[in-house]
């Protein structure tokens, strides 16, 4: 099936020219970059034809991955839609909770929204994109490398299906992420260094071992899942004017811009200030990769944009902000002090709505709270999920 070319974007409502992304990394943890205005009017993407291929993607090496940045994705908008009828069955439509009044948020009418994806069945928005995957590739046999949602999502799914996952994790990863994962029959490798060591190693061992890679967001199965999100904005909120995504991989914030295709709602992707590497790329118009980061949000320290992703990114995101770790624990509190346990990165989109709304005028926006698994909640999710076969851990 061969996906429909998507219409073109019509112009912003009341928008002005791109903003700067230097203008949006002030704070004392935010790097030092020179001024980063992004691209003039987007052009439609390239029509796909995902849903026949159903190929995995994510192991191109640094060739490949400079082709496809200057050519362009073959997603389209469809890709998001066909993902939406394949796992529904499997993931939640997760609600729009109503805004909240903060600091800095100065806005009429609806306000600000907030897209629940913490009360997703795996705790995340990833479970989205790891099913579309799954399912599309009829995998009995995974690997991925994963800060732990992504890991999570993929057990959840190999239990439910009688499936075996391996999840690589780097060093830094939260041992209660690595804890959920293994009690819901996960196997898991340690691997030192960041990011990047961690997919490097994830790819030797499919190679190794003939079982399917599905990486955390560079898989074009996996950002069209996560754009499922997207939709489930737009059709409840279509009157929406700017919807704010957290930021690591790029596959959320790639799949909220296919779903945006056509519609004249603003998307601006959130980085962790330590980590801005979209930014960066944008700024060099090619994907760079940083050293390895360090940020409250544990779940956005990549280092590099995906192949995948960051086409679809540079073709159709309108802005880009970089939150400092102060800004997002005052969002998570915040978060909290509402009754919306979110963990660090599942925050970040509501900080970069609230750096952005300092003088912002009327219209409905909304910040995807991307992930709820703080301690306390997994915590009850491992125990409530005994091991189902014996765990690896290198």
């Amino acid at each position: 099936m061969t996906t429909a070319p998507s219409a073109p974007r019509p112009p912003v409502r009341g928008a002005a020219s791109m903003t700067s992304v230097a203008s949006r990394t002030s704070g004392p943890s935010a790097p030092s970059m020179a001024s980063v205005s992004l691209p003039g009017p987007r052009a439609p993407l390239a029509p796909g034809a995902l849903a026949a291929r159903a190929a995995p993607a994510g192991a191109a090496g640094p060739a490949a991955a400079s082709a496809l940045a200057a050519r362009g994705t073959p997603l389209g908008r469809a890709d998001v839609e066909a993902a939406a009828a394949r796992i529904a069955g499997r993931v939640r439509r997760t609600p729009l909770l109503p805004g909240l009044p903060a600091p800095g948020l100065h806005r009429t009418g609806r306000g600000l929204l907030l897209k629940a994806e913490h009360l997703q069945y795996s705790g995340s928005f990833k479970l989205r994109g790891a099913a579309n995957a799954v399912l599309a590739l009829g995998a009995r046999r995974m690997v991925t490398g994963s800060s732990g949602n992504h890991g999570i999502a993929l057990a959840r799914l190999a239990r439910a299906l009688g499936a075996e996952v391996t999840v690589v994790l780097a060093g830094g990863a939260h041992p209660a992420k690595i804890a959920v994962i293994k009690a819901l029959g996960g196997l898991t490798v340690r691997v030192p260094g960041g990011v990047a060591e961690r997919d490097a190693r994830a790819r030797e061992l499919a190679e190794e071992t003939g079982a399917v890679l599905i990486p955390s967001s560079d898989h074009e199965l996996v950002v069209a899942g996560q754009g499922t999100v997207g939709l489930e904005i737009l059709a409840e909120a279509p009157d929406t004017e700017t919807v704010y995504v957290p930021t690591g991989g790029g596959g959320l914030l790639a799949g909220v811009c296919l779903a945006a295709y056509g519609h004249p709602v603003r998307v601006v992707g959130v980085e962790p200030a330590g980590t801005p590497r979209y930014a960066r790329s944008l700024a060099a118009g090619h994907p760079v990769r940083l050293a390895p980061g360090d940020s409250v949000a544990d779940g956005l320290r990549g280092q590099q944009p995906g192949v995948v992703p960051y086409p679809v990114i540079r073709d159709r995101v309108d802005d880009l902000i970089a939150v400092s770790d102060a800004e997002i624990l005052a969002a998570a509190a915040l978060l909290r002090r509402r009754g919306v346990e979110a963990e660090p990165s599942g925050a970040v989109a509501l900080a970069g709505a609230i750096r952005a709304g300092r003088g912002s005028g009327a219209g409905t926006c909304v910040a995807v709270v991307s992930g709820g698994n703080t301690k306390a909640a997994l915590m009850a999710a491992a125990a409530a999920a005994p091991p189902s076969r014996t765990h690896c851990t290198t």
